[in-house]
């Protein structure tokens, strides 16, 4: 059984000799107190244990006041409330206490510091790049239209504000889902910051450069505005003809395949440190693109 009048005691003598005799050891105590009670509300705040979380604190407190003024008969009882409250939280909120301790399992913190960081960062980035790659193969081939952009280093707030936010994981069926025709969100572009799906149905200002071909319409034109304002790197789908495209320094490059995507997305998605590393490869093969449809894609971007 816990002693519950013993852990209140420690926490009367903690705060007591915080105030008394300060000591960088209470304070340390303290905030990690103070923490784990934080991870406890935001694991029980959107379930059912969250009432019964509260009736349990009321009786802590209650218990600890009837320490305090030393009404032994009342506390006495309060305790045996608590003892058997926590037996009965294992047995009630079994499902919710074993979800909690996968969550913290799965927590970015927990697998870094069981797999290592940097293995766990490529895998994730490996995951990502496969699945956005396979949306747009998969759109390309339905010819359904799509308008990816990616934050680096200059932020695009403003653009996210002006959309929906999703603030989701990287997925190719949740991709594909957005820009369905006929969807609420399919209208507009998605926003991918740091390795995951902020926003969709974002407005971008369009392109004023008049050499572009009338051929491609508002979407690649808003993929080279956004680029020529910042340094993030936009992907098309057009809608018409089923090509990839990527808008880039406010350049337009056409006709990408599974592999230039894979290349190219895997230096967007990188770290910094990692991204020149994958500069030479990216342009050999955008050149490489160029030179396959240069005279074509040329024609269709520049009349």
């Amino acid at each position: 059984m816990i002693h519950v009048s013993e852990f209140l005691r420690s926490l009367n003598s903690m705060f007591a000799n915080l105030f008394d005799q300060p000591d960088w050891r209470n304070l340390v105590d303290i905030c990690i107190l103070a923490l784990l009670v934080y991870q406890v509300i935001k694991l029980v705040r959107n379930t059912r244990a969250k009432t019964l979380f509260k009736g349990i604190a009321i009786i802590l407190v209650m218990t600890w006041v009837s320490d305090l003024l030393q009404l032994s008969a009342v506390n006495w009882l309060l305790q045996q409330v608590v003892n058997m409250g926590i037996l009965l939280i294992v047995i009630v909120f079994q499902p919710e206490l074993r979800r909690a301790l996968d969550q913290l399992g799965r927590s970015q913190w927990t697998r870094q510091m069981f797999s290592g960081s940097k293995k766990h960062e490529v895998r994730q980035i490996e995951r990502s790049v496969a699945e956005i790659v396979t949306a747009l193969t998969n759109m390309s081939r339905k010819r359904i239209g799509a308008l990816i952009v990616f934050e680096r280093n200059t932020g695009l707030g403003d653009v996210v504000e002006s959309g929906t936010m999703v603030n989701a994981d990287i997925s190719d069926p949740l991709i594909e889902n957005i820009f369905e025709p006929n969807t609420p969100l399919h209208d507009g572009a998605m926003v991918i910051r740091n390795g995951r799906i902020v926003a969709a149905a974002c407005i971008l200002q369009l392109s004023d450069d008049y050499s572009i071909s009338r051929e491609l319409g508002t979407r690649h034109r808003a993929a080279l505005g956004i680029t020529e304002a910042t340094d993030a790197v936009s992907l098309i789908v057009s809608e018409e003809t089923g090509i990839i495209s990527m808008a880039r320094d406010g350049k337009l490059t056409r006709y990408m395949d599974g592999k230039s995507l894979t290349i190219l997305l895997t230096e967007i998605m990188s770290p910094q440190r990692e991204r020149s590393a994958l500069m030479s490869t990216v342009s050999e093969q955008l050149e490489a693109v160029s030179a396959r449809f240069g005279d074509k894609g040329e024609e269709d971007a520049h009349e």
